[in-house]
Formats: C-alpha cells, sequence, structure tokens
C-alpha cells in the first residue's frame, strides 16, 4: 500500500511540482486507483490557484474529480495512450491524468490541474466564470483563477507531460525503495526474534545465541533456575524473560533484592508477619512469597543473605511452607524461584560462608550471563537500542553514532557492561546537543583513556616482534575458537588461512580442545 503522506515531503517530488507550478501555474494533486485524492488535507494544503483549492474542499467538487479520474482511466485501458489531457466538464478547465504503474497494475494518478491544451480557449473563459461562481467561489479567486490559467501549446505540453510522468516515475521509485526498508526491516525484525533477542535481550554473538536457546529449553519448566553474573548484565532482565515465557506468564513476577534489608526486615518482606509480632506491627501483611504464589519470585543478590535467611530460604525450595513472623501457622505457596548473584557461590561454598544444600537446591538450572567484554560484537546493536529509546523518548533529531566513537567503544572492557554502555549513550546524546553525529571527542575520560592506553601497549611490540606476534595470534585463535564453538572451518575462513594451516596452529599452541578441558 502506498503512503501517499510520505511523498508529498520528497525533495524531489515537491521540486518537480514547484517547476509546474512556477511555469504555468498549474497544481497536482495524486488519487488512488478509485480516482480518490490522497495527501491532500484543505487545512494545510496550498494550492497556486485559489478556485482550484475551494473546488478540492467541497466534496461535491471531490466526487466530480473522482469520477472523472476513473473516467480517464478506463478510456487508457482500452488505448495504448500513456496519459489523458482532458477537459473538467464540471468547472471548464482541463487537467492531465498520468496513472502510477507498478507491476502492470494502476495504484494511482498523479492529476495536473489548471490548463489549457487547445488554442480556443479564450470563449471557455466566460463558462468558467459561471461555474465556479454557481459553486460559491469569490470574484477575486474567480478572476485570480481565470487569470492564472495557460494555454500550452505542443512545445510546452511536451515538457509538462515529462514533468508529470516524472512525478509519477518518482512515486514508483520511492515506493520500491520504501517497500524493500519495510520488508527488510520485517526480515531483520524476524531474524532477530528468532536468533539475536529474547524478549528485550539483545545481542547476536555466539554466547548470546547460546543463552537464548538455554532460556527457550527451560520456558516451559518450573525448574528452579540460578542466574549468575556481573553487575550490569542484565540478570534481573533474563529472569522477566524467563517469567513471560513460562506457564505461569499471567501470574505474579516479584521481585526482592536480599541485599537491600537485614535480616529482620527482610524476613518480614518475604515471609509477611501477623500483627503484634513486633514493634510497628499494627496489622497482619502478606509476604512477597504469598503474593508470588503461582507465579515467580525472583530472589536478586541471593549470595548477600545470612546462614539464618538461608535455612529459612531451603525449607521453602524444599517444602513450600514457610512461617510469617510471629505465626504459629505455616503456609503453602507454589512459587518457581529465579535467584541471581554476582558472586561465585560455588566459592562461598568452600569458605563455609553459604549453605551447600541451598546452593544445589538453587543451581538446578545454572545461567551464566556473558560480561560485555566477552562479546563486544554485540555493541553496534546494544548502541542502535539505545539511541532508539533515546529517541523515543525525547524526540528531536534522530542520532547516530560515528565510526571513530564507535571504535574508542570497542576499546573500552566496560566493567559495568551494558548498564554502562546504556548511560554512557544516553550521557553521549546530551552532550551531542542538536548535533545528530554523537562525536568520539564527546565520550568520558576513562573510554578515551582506554583507547589511548592501547595504543601504547601496541607501541611496545620492540624487539621481540615475533614473540609479540605469535601471543597475539595464539589469542586470536583462542578466542575463535571459543566464538565458533570449535568450528575450525569457520574460524579458518574468518582468519583468511586454509582449514589445514588452522590445524596446524592449533597443535602449535597446544588449543586442542581436549588439552584445555583437562
Amino acid at each position: 500500500m502506498i503512503n501517499w503522506d510520505e511523498f508529498e515531503h520528497i525533495h524531489v517530488i515537491k521540486k518537480l511540482k514547484q517547476i509546474l507550478n512556477t511555469w504555468w501555474s498549474i497544481d497536482v494533486v495524486f488519487t488512488d486507483e478509485r480516482g480518490t485524492i490522497k495527501g491532500f488535507d484543505s487545512e494545510k494544503t496550498h494550492f497556486i490557484n485559489p478556485a482550484i483549492a475551494y473546488l478540492m474542499s467541497k466534496e461535491s467538487g471531490q466526487n466530480s474529480f473522482g469520477e472523472m479520474v476513473t473516467k480517464s482511466l478506463e478510456d487508457l485501458r482500452t488505448s495504448e495512450n500513456r496519459y489523458s489531457l482532458r477537459k473538467w466538464d464540471m468547472v471548464g478547465f482541463d487537467v492531465g491524468i498520468f496513472p502510477i504503474m507498478i507491476e502492470n497494475d494502476c495504484v494511482g494518478t498523479v492529476v495536473a490541474v489548471g490548463f489549457f491544451k487547445d488554442e480556443n480557449y479564450s470563449q471557455r473563459l466566460h463558462e468558467i466564470r459561471e461555474r465556479l461562481s454557481a459553486f460559491g467561489a469569490t470574484s477575486d479567486a474567480i478572476e485570480k483563477c481565470v487569470g492564472q490559467l495557460q494555454f500550452l501549446n505542443e512545445h510546452d505540453r511536451q515538457h509538462f507531460t515529462e514533468l508529470c510522468e516524472l512525478v509519477g516515475q518518482e512515486v514508483v521509485t520511492l515506493h520500491l525503495e520504501i517497500s524493500s526498508r519495510e520488508n527488510r526491516i520485517r526480515e531483520l525484525n524476524k531474524e532477530l526474534g528468532n536468533r539475536f533477542r529474547y524478549d528485550n535481550m539483545i545481542g547476536k554473538s555466539k554466547p548470546m545465541q547460546s543463552l537464548y536457546s538455554l532460556l527457550d529449553k527451560i520456558k516451559g519448566a518450573d525448574t528452579t533456575v540460578l542466574v549468575q553474573g556481573e553487575n550490569g548484565t542484565g540478570k534481573e532482565l533474563i529472569a522477566r524473560s524467563i517469567h513471560y515465557n513460562s506457564n505461569r506468564k499471567d501470574k505474579s513476577f516479584v521481585i526482592q533484592n536480599c541485599s537491600a534489608f537485614n535480616d529482620n526486615l527482610l524476613e518480614s518482606e518475604l515471609f509477611g508477619h501477623v500483627k503484634g509480632s513486633f514493634t510497628g506491627a499494627v496489622k497482619d501483611k502478606k509476604g512477597l512469597f504469598e503474593m508470588a504464589d503461582k507465579g515467580t519470585f525472583f530472589l536478586d543478590e541471593i549470595g548477600d543473605t545470612s546462614p539464618t535467611m538461608q535455612v529459612k530460604l531451603l525449607r521453602v525450595l524444599q517444602e513450600g511452607t514457610f512461617m510469617p513472623v510471629g505465626s504459629t501457622e505455616q503456609r503453602k505457596v507454589d512459587v518457581r524461584i529465579i535467584a541471581a548473584t554476582n558472586k561465585n557461590l560455588k566459592e562461598m561454598v568452600e569458605q563455609g560462608t553459604f549453605r551447600e544444600d541451598l546452593y544445589y537446591r538453587l543451581n538446578v538450572i545454572n545461567i551464566r550471563v556473558p560480561p560485555l567484554r566477552e562479546r563486544k560484537e554485540d555493541i553496534p546493536y546494544l548502541v542502535d537500542a539505545f539511541l532508539q529509546k533515546v529517541f523515543d523518548v525525547q524526540g528531536g533529531t534522530k542520532k547516530v553514532l560515528t565510526k571513530r566513537a564507535l571504535e574508542k567503544l570497542y576499546d573500552y572492557p566496560w566493567p559495568g557492561n551494558v548498564r554502562e554502555l546504556q548511560n554512557e549513550i544516553e550521557r553521549l546524546c546530551v552532550l551531542s546537543g542538536e548535533e545528530s553525529k554523537l562525536m568520539a571527542e564527546n565520550l568520558s575520560p576513562k573510554i578515551l583513556e582506554a583507547g589511548e592506553k592501547n595504543k601504547v601497549q601496541g607501541s611496545r611490540l620492540q624487539g621481540k616482534l615475533k614473540d609479540a606476534l605469535e601471543e597475539l595470534e595464539r589469542d586470536m585463535i583462542r578466542e575463535g575458537l571459543r566464538r565458533t564453538g570449535w568450528n575450525k572451518s569457520k574460524l579458518a575462513k574468518e582468519l583468511g588461512i586454509s582449514r589445514a594451516g588452522l590445524i596446524m596452529k592449533v597443535e602449535k599452541y597446544g588449543l586442542d580442545k581436549r588439552k584445555l578441558a583437562r
């Protein structure tokens, strides 16, 4: 379907219409294949000819115009003519109807209005005055209309028809470009939906694709999940994705950060309390476990819980029961637990700071969220998403990142991960003001310094150049093997060497998968 409103603002079409206006005082409108005027607003559109503007604002004028266009298209279908120049009987002057053809189908017309094609036009001026007056046009508008109507001789008609056909061709070209772009966007969205994103998570890297695959496998289960990853990697986002793709998606999704309260307050938050159980407990209060019944409970920073709290959490996980603070009666809930931490719980178990039985209860499905430094190929996709988010909220000019700025983002290790990148993009948009291009100079000093540090380290390749190059080659191959899932054919193609050559280098550097697994 053609977006007629969009074409009214295209520079080339506006320029062609301006030429027709300037040279011959001819107005141009678009119609669909049924003759209905498109892209027209009687309150906003300004015609060169005031009488035409008046006629187009009337329903009777638009109906007559549509009937004339429809009749012209019917005549053209039975002839070999490309266009039609004819009299608009309702008012007396001439119009040109130029079909817009896409794949042999007429999708609309370009209609040029307000001229004479025959030399004996002078005798029609009285007729035009009478008909416009009958429609209620003012005498001033009528005289301006008559004064602007021009006779197009054969030479003028040739240029006139070429310009009108050019307008139609531009509409076709732009429509096909827009359709192609929209189709590509749909394909990319579909691809992103299937491969590169899971709900609001963004990324096409190998680690993220592995994560999406695991999330797909567990979405129909009620199994307890432990999400481990650094701060800012999006652990809560993963928990939400698990819930809203599960059978519990229509029930509650409850979140509690376990490091936000001391033991007494956390116990009351999680399990609730009864009236009078402690100072300030003036009425019974439901706990978050009870509120999450039949749904999902996301326990963030589970590694910060005390040994006492760990025992109480273990009871809920094992038996599905808990006891509100101050109560003597147990309550039962059906809750799926998703826990998250940025700590190494296995090490904490070995050190005696985290209960081993609770760890194994939580660690049924373990999801490791990769830090941003391990999936830097996702940075452009994340940047695009954050820029779109800024544009959606603030409007104004859509901003783009320069190539140099993107290179600087690649150089930085991102200790704060995706959250830090999002904050940096928001900061960059603010500092750029009205500029559409986000320049590297406006990046945070820490990011600019990281790029300079990499340059200095790169300049140290002196003296033992061979050793430095071999170390670089070893790192590239090791990282490439992990990224491609040990697909040597794929990696060899990426590195621009033969598969046999890659196998020899894998042996040379001791990068055999079995050796690394030992």
